[in-house]
């Protein structure tokens, strides 16, 4: 087997209106919404850093401009803390802004993850690449040294040197909320995808294994998500992009290890919150 590119990259889509948060995100972007004392997307970008991404690319819109800011200096706030107990609270952001490289192309128009993806392919050119959701937060394991879901996805990427999802068991109706993969388990926890549904009714569902806002593909993926027919309201779905590629090349799904947290919904992003607040600052 050839030996696998590494992963530099990471696309992050983060044109959405963030409708679900209203009034909050009338004037902000949901991904700058804090947990805690640090905004959605900061989590994200960390976690594309530790699994060895060092070129973060933002498929982005109008009314997003305080991403690009939160990933800049700001001089007149620096300089008036400087030297003052605050100014430690900048480390962590002025550590990202160091590791990694920032990219930012608009999505003139909202028409799917597919077409979230397919809009950063200059940014991405013809190498494997990684996406992050920020609305879904994902944690470290608990008590091991493991790297958050990217990192575990990229790992089995080295390893099998294919396109690789995270998935995750889903309970009850709400898998209808989900992509939802079929496949045949090669080792514990890892799938060799057979198909995929986007959303299907819970009595419909192929399996209970849920698609969340991790994945790593390799760069033939947008003549695929070029070739896929857009679906319910112009949107081009990358479920279906994925499923096509999984027809003709293998691709994996792994169960992650760690916790995430839905923090599209209200829900998840309380619960996300009070789980942070409990394990980084209860006790400081």
């Amino acid at each position: 087997m050839q030996n696998a590119k590494p992963i530099r990259k990471c696309l992050f889509p983060v044109a959405g209106y963030g409708t679900r948060f209203l009034p909050a995100t009338k004037a902000m972007p949901k991904e700058m919404l804090p947990i805690v004392n640090k905004p959605l997307i900061q989590y994200g970008v960390e976690e594309a850093i530790e699994a060895g991404v060092s070129e973060a690319g933002f498929i982005t819109g109008r009314g997003k401009r305080a991403i690009a800011d939160h990933f800049d200096t700001s001089y007149e706030l620096e300089e008036e803390i400087r030297g003052s107990s605050k100014e430690n609270l900048l480390d962590d952001i002025r550590k990202v802004m160091d590791d990694c490289d920032f990219i930012f192309i608009r999505q003139r128009a909202m028409l799917g993850l597919g077409h979230a993806i397919l809009t950063g392919e200059p940014i991405i050119g013809d190498e494997p690449f990684a996406v992050i959701l920020a609305d879904d937060l994902c944690s470290h394991p608990e008590h091991t040294d493991s790297k958050r879901a990217l990192g575990q996805l990229v790992e089995m990427y080295e390893r099998y040197n294919c396109s690789v999802i995270a998935i995750e068991e889903v309970p009850g109706d709400n898998i209808s909320s989900y992509g939802v993969i079929s496949g045949n388990e090669i080792e514990d926890g890892v799938y060799e995808i057979t198909d995929m549904v986007e959303k299907p009714k819970p009595e419909d569902a192929p399996s209970r294994l849920g698609i969340i806002g991790r994945y790593v593909l390799t760069p033939d993926i947008f003549d695929y998500i070029r070739n896929t027919e857009p679906g319910t309201n112009g949107e081009v779905q990358i479920t279906d992009a994925i499923r096509a590629l999984a027809q003709e090349k293998r691709v994996l799904a792994v169960k992650f290890k760690g916790q995430r947290f839905d923090c599209g919904s209200i829900d998840g992003f309380v619960e996300a919150t009070n789980y942070y607040y409990q394990r980084d600052h209860k006790n400081k």
